[in-house]
């Protein structure tokens, strides 16, 4: 099974996306998102802890 949570660095950082886009947080603390859920990637905005609804 893969990793479901986010990756947690010590900030600031940059990060630069697949699109070569770079973005940067001054946060002293940041969780880098893993599942491509968040809608704030590459941050993460814990959409990893909601699960998938099973069809009836």
């Amino acid at each position: 099974m893969g990793r479901t949570g986010p990756i947690l660095m010590e900030g600031p950082v940059e990060v630069e996306t697949e699109d070569g886009t770079v973005v940067s947080s001054n946060r002293f603390r940041v969780a880098l998102c893993t599942c491509r859920r968040s809608r704030r990637f590459p941050w993460c905005d814990t959409s990893h802890r909601r699960r998938a609804r099973t069809p009836e």
